[in-house]
């Protein structure tokens, strides 16, 4: 039999029975989130390439950018919390009164290799609180992801939480130098995945001496003093304690970097349970420079994103 056109690699059809089990997860995380507080907006697919570029790091390389008959140099959307970032800065008066909270579901592109789980073409549901730079906001934001899985069915659910602040003591300690640390973090980001001898190897790779990348293994412990000593974060936890949140799914893990450059200090990841090794289904951090870069004027703001393909594989 004759078959019609393949689809490019990275994209594909989504049939009508997942599609139903993806509208029923967004509709409940949806109503969770707006018990919070969170309203919802839209943003382009498409905005000018200098608008996402530079703000990324590494991973800018994965943008999609063309240009259109005007001879506009235009991007397909990398995230859904640059374009944010874009509508605040064109928008203050969503926060002269208090915070915004605002939550919105895409489709985000990246020009990255296809695996299991991974695509080219994805939806994120992200939410986010600009406004406010307090321990208490980021408890919210935690509060809310751990809830709105509740609803969905995924009650093992753990938020591993960290403070990029803490890698400072890398530096102090004289194991990375300031070029040298986004590569240090990316692979510690990996430890779980890559494990220690792949940690070396990676480093390696990077010309950063093996001594010296056993070293900042031999400091996890380090890390994990500073995290556990920081007001900041004890103030998260205590927080998703009186929301009644199990102990034991809001923990201190002082490995965990995230890639995007624009986090200045909390980072969250979500994953469906404790098990190591367990795959991610959300994360998202602290972002206060980043609507700066467009408003002129310092903004704080922290946000979560679901990986909505993630949740459809792991709920029921």
């Amino acid at each position: 039999m004759k078959k019609g056109p393949v689809t490019p690699k990275g994209f594909r059809d989504i049939d009508p029975d997942t599609a139903k089990k993806r509208r029923r997860i967004i509709n409940t995380i949806a109503e969770t989130l707006e018990r919070y507080g969170f309203v919802p907006i839209e943003t382009p697919t498409i905005e000018f390439a200098d608008t996402l570029l530079g703000k990324y790091g590494e991973d800018e390389k994965l943008i999609y950018q063309f240009t259109d008959r005007g001879n506009r140099n235009l991007a397909l959307r990398y995230d859904l919390t640059v374009p944010l970032a874009r509508y605040v800065a064109n928008n203050l008066g969503v926060i002269e009164k208090g915070p915004f909270r605002r939550y919105q579901i895409g489709q985000v592109f990246r020009g990255e290799n296809p695996q299991a789980g991974r695509y080219r073409e994805f939806t994120q549901f992200d939410f986010d609180t600009v406004g406010l730079g307090s321990s208490e906001e980021d408890a919210r934001v935690v509060v809310a992801a751990i809830k709105a899985c509740d609803a969905i069915g995924l009650h093992d659910s753990v938020m591993l939480i960290n403070d990029r602040r803490v890698f400072v003591k890398l530096k102090e300690q004289g194991l990375a130098n300031d070029a040298e640390l986004p590569l240090v973090l990316r692979a510690l980001d990996k430890l779980e995945k890559i494990g220690a001898n792949g940690f070396l190897v990676e480093l390696e790779q990077s010309n950063i001496p093996k001594d010296r990348a056993q070293a900042v293994l031999d400091n996890i412990q380090l890390l994990k003093n500073a995290l556990t000593q920081s007001e900041y974060m004890a103030n998260i936890v205590d927080s998703a304690r009186k929301e009644r949140i199990n102990a034991r799914r809001v923990a201190l893990f002082p490995q965990l970097a995230r890639g995007l450059d624009y986090y200045t200090s909390t980072i969250f990841e979500l994953r469906q349970s404790e098990r190591p090794g367990e795959l991610s289904i959300g994360g998202g951090g602290r972002y206060d420079h980043l609507i700066g870069m467009f408003a002129g004027k310092g903004i704080p703001a922290v946000g979560f994103s679901f990986g909505v393909d993630r949740l459809v594989q792991c709920c029921p």
